[in-house]
């Protein structure tokens, strides 16, 4: 292809201006969803991880099998027996994320995001120190437990506690401190707690483990863990672990050493045993993408057939626009033209409408790259680095010269190959367009198969999505203003009551608020507060204790947060006060049990078969983390319906709720009147006239929690029904521009018929039924296609099939609507022809 044929296929190209704006606008809606999708699928499935050799990293999980648990965090002391029998690991380190109250700055107070890990966190991952230094081994050393004195002797005063080593991420450095290197060194509060800045962590640093772990991506303070783990419990499940291969390790070597150290484990320790204990080592960046990887590979596959449809579309308009110049090929091939002459030009022709079309295409794409970042879900990992790259530009430049050459091939070779004494006769007018028949037939049917099964795609998502918004939350969402309050320092059961009471009293005074309340976790917040519990009966046999969540809440919780009642009562005052202290000479009662509400998913595990009444005064045994190694006797006052916490999609543990001397951290203020964000600075000043010293966190209506948890079924649904509507108008098109050209074709056929009697209706319905034949043979090809097809969404659907009668049937109904409409415009035109102007025109 020489300078030569290009510029005479730019010249005849701006002859037929709306021929070659049609043909670009097509293959630019090709290239550039495309394009846009594959910025996505670069970003989140191959780019490499942000780290040094990622490759060699994998995160380590536990999975109790026995009670249906995976994915969950590890404890301090397997954490310790880890490092020590995995072997096939350079490093293993741990880490695990949280909120605290920021003071003794000299800035204002701010809630910030935590991350406690062991020293070597930014080895293991390969993070550099950018300003100080990094930790070290000894900033681990667990604090001195206090002196003991000797009998009689008044009580040794302990020593000063060792102050929490702090660096911070580059990030929160600048906002807060303006970049100062002055604040190596400083020393700040953290809850009440002393801590010492030695470093700052490189730009960009972020902390990339799948949602489920709960992490926060992009930790404000990092802070050394001074937890021993040699004598930690072994009941806490806090950590989560990640690890970096030795350089000619592999993973299935370090998965056997985990598996050797589970049995160890299990045989150690009776509980891990009737848990059904066993670690799980996962390559790092495949476990990171494993949940998102079918529904971004499922769009990736969508748009592509997007592609496909333009790319037959286009070769359809290049058919019809070579049958209309086939005396011109005809006299050039006499004239001596050879036909790699003729391929050529016509290949020159393609390649400069897929050049502009590519180029459009990529000023489509990142348009669509901004709505894919805005629409995007948070469970997206590293949605924040999808732009148009190298990478993408060399998707986008392989997309356009494949494109040139699907759409423009086949025409190229049909209109090379002219009969050059028949096109040349008077009466060959015609001939191309009816040997190109088979060919357009074929493509038509093809886009139409092609459609059919985006709209399957679109349809089984909408019946998703329909489900999902349909899901009883056990609670009323609307109304719900949410934010972070962390009071440092009210250690005292009674302390703390009085300053919740206090807190409610004042912000129950903003004219809006109608009732407020607060609890240890909210429903949908992402976090994750698993326990485990069981009946009286599993003391004896601890295979029957079970997983399931626990919150702490104040004793108002249900009614603010709109949760029926099924049974017995609400928490009240007394449930919260201390107990009395016995009197003196009294006989010791009986151990006392707190009260505590269960949800109907718990009645159902823990009394199967019996109604939820029947749960009443029943004792449960909850094992809470980090408080005492046995658990602790509840006695159930009340049910309550079953409460969505982490999913909308699948069956979730079930909920125990019970109120104490705990942090009440997230707080919930019902409103009334419209959006309840309008209070939020109200509730800011009124929290600061109570305690000036403590910090809210980050206010939220209730309705983002779930906002985020349908957020990547709407992903999918959007980006997939657009998909579908722009196949759709792409087939109906091309379907269109078939007819029209065998009405154009048949002109004089149709005005004999009309000449002999045929009426208009009767040339109505040929064309019809002759569209109708090719939609209906590509509907037949989709549904077979999209039997196929659509397994691949399976992990993507909520409450539906994939072979979903009632969407197949449906979506057949309306794609033979769209086609009839598609097929009404050439056979109005056909039924309106004169015959002796038919004639005439042949």
């Amino acid at each position: 292809m020489t300078d030569k044929d290009l510029r005479y296929a730019v010249r005849g190209l701006i002859k037929r201006p709306g021929f070659t704006i049609t043909a670009i606008l097509t293959i630019a809606l090709g290239i550039g969803a495309s394009s846009a999708i594959f910025s996505v699928v670069n970003a989140v499935l191959l780019n490499p991880l942000p780290y040094f050799a990622p490759d060699r990293l994998s995160l380590v999980w536990t999975d109790l099998s026995n009670r249906n648990v995976r994915d969950f965090p590890s404890t301090a002391g397997d954490f310790a027996d880890m490092r020590e029998q995995g072997t096939a690991f350079q490093g293993l380190a741990a880490v695990f994320t949280f909120r605290q109250s920021l003071t003794g700055d000299g800035n204002r107070p701010e809630q910030v995001g935590i991350s406690l890990a062991t020293p070597n966190l930014f080895s293991v991952l390969g993070l550099k120190v950018a300003l100080g230094r990094d930790f070290r081994e000894d900033d681990a050393v667990p604090q001195p437990p206090p002196p003991a004195s000797a009998p009689g002797a008044p009580p040794v005063a302990a020593p000063p506690p060792l102050p929490t080593m702090a660096i911070l991420s580059d990030e929160f450095w600048r906002r807060r401190y303006g970049s100062d290197p002055a604040v190596i060194g400083k020393i700040i509060q953290l809850d009440g707690a002393s801590a010492l800045v030695v470093g700052v962590l490189q730009p960009g640093a972020q902390l990339l483990y799948p949602p489920k772990a709960n992490i926060e991506r992009r930790p404000d303070i990092y802070t050394a863990n001074r937890i021993g783990l040699d004598s930690a419990a072994r009941v806490d499940h806090f950590l989560r672990v990640i690890g970096r291969l030795k350089p000619k390790a592999t993973v299935a070597q370090a998965q056997t050493q985990m598996e050797r150290l589970s049995a160890d484990l299990r045989q150690r320790f009776p509980l891990k045993q009737t848990s059904g204990l066993a670690l799980r080592v996962e390559p790092m960046q495949k476990n990171l993408v494993a949940a998102v990887q079918p529904a971004v590979l499922a769009l990736m596959g969508a748009v592509l057939f997007v592609l496909l449809i333009a790319c037959a579309n286009v070769a359809n308009l290049l058919l019809v626009r070579a049958s209309w110049r086939e005396r011109e090929f005809a006299l050039r091939s006499a004239l001596g033209g050879s036909q790699w002459r003729l391929i050529r030009g016509l290949l020159a022709e393609s390649l400069v409408l897929a050049a502009g079309g590519g180029a459009a295409g990529l000023v489509l794409a990142q348009l669509g790259v901004q709505v894919l970042t805005a629409l995007g879900p948070t469970t997206l990992p590293r949605l924040d680095t999808v732009r148009i790259d190298v990478t993408v530009l060399g998707f986008a430049a392989l997309a356009t010269v494949a494109a040139a050459f699907l759409f423009g091939m086949v025409p190229a070779l049909r209109a090379s190959r002219p009969d050059v004494l028949e096109v040349l006769k008077p009466s060959g007018r015609s001939h191309g367009v009816r040997t190109g028949k088979w060919f357009r037939n074929g493509v038509v049917m093809a886009e139409v198969a092609l459609s059919f099964i985006l709209l399957i795609g679109s349809g089984l998502m909408i019946r998703s999505f329909l489900a999902l918004i349909r899901t009883d939350l056990g609670f009323d969402p609307k109304g719900l203003l949410t934010f972070e309050l962390r009071p440092a320092g009210l250690r005292q059961q009674q302390a703390r009551v009085v300053y919740e009471q206090r807190m409610q009293e004042r912000l129950k005074a903003i004219p809006g608020v109608t009732a407020i309340t607060a609890a240890s976790n909210l429903p949908l917040d992402g976090s994750d507060a698993s326990v485990r519990w069981g009946t009286a009966a599993a003391m004896a046999d601890p295979t029957r204790f079970r997983q399931g969540q626990f919150f702490f809440v104040q004793k108002d919780y249900f009614q603010v947060m709109g949760t029926r009642l099924l049974a017995g009562r609400n928490f009240m005052l007394a449930d919260i006060l201390p107990p009395a202290d016995p009197m003196p000479g009294a006989p010791p009662g009986p151990p006392r049990a707190d009260p505590a509400v269960v949800d109907q998913s718990l009645v159902a595990r823990a009394f199967p078969g019996q109604p939820v009444a029947a749960a009443l005064g029943q004792l449960i045994m909850v094992r809470i983390a980090g408080v005492g190694l046995e658990p602790f006797p509840y006695r159930i006052v009340g049910v309550v319906e079953h409460q969505r916490h982490t999913t909308l999609s699948e069956d979730e543990r079930e909920s125990i709720y019970v109120t104490g001397p705990v942090a009440h951290g997230k707080w919930v203020v019902r409103t009334i009147g419209g959006d309840p964000m309008r209070l939020a600075a109200q509730v800011d000043r009124a929290i600061a006239e109570v305690d000036p010293l403590t910090p809210t966190g980050e206010f939220k209506p209730m309705t983002a929690f779930v906002d985020r948890v349908i957020a990547p079924t709407r992903f999918a649904l959007v980006l997939i029904g657009v998909f579908a509507v722009i196949a759709v108008l792409l087939a109906g098109v091309g379907l269109y521009g078939v007819l029209s050209s065998v009405v154009r074709q048949r002109t004089a056929e149709i005005g004999v018929r009309m000449a002999l009697g045929a009426r208009r209706e009767n040339i109505f319905g040929l064309v019809i039924r002759q569209g109708m034949r090719l939609s209906t043979a590509g509907i037949v090809l989709g549904v077979l296609g999209a039997l196929a097809l659509t397994r691949v969404m399976t992990s993507m659907l909520v409450g539906v099939k994939a072979t979903d009668p009632a969407t197949f049937v449906g979506v057949g109904l309306l794609f033979a609507a769209i086609t009839a409409i598609a097929c009404w415009l050439p056979a109005r035109r056909a039924a309106g022809l004169e015959p002796t102007a038919a004639l005439r025109e042949e």
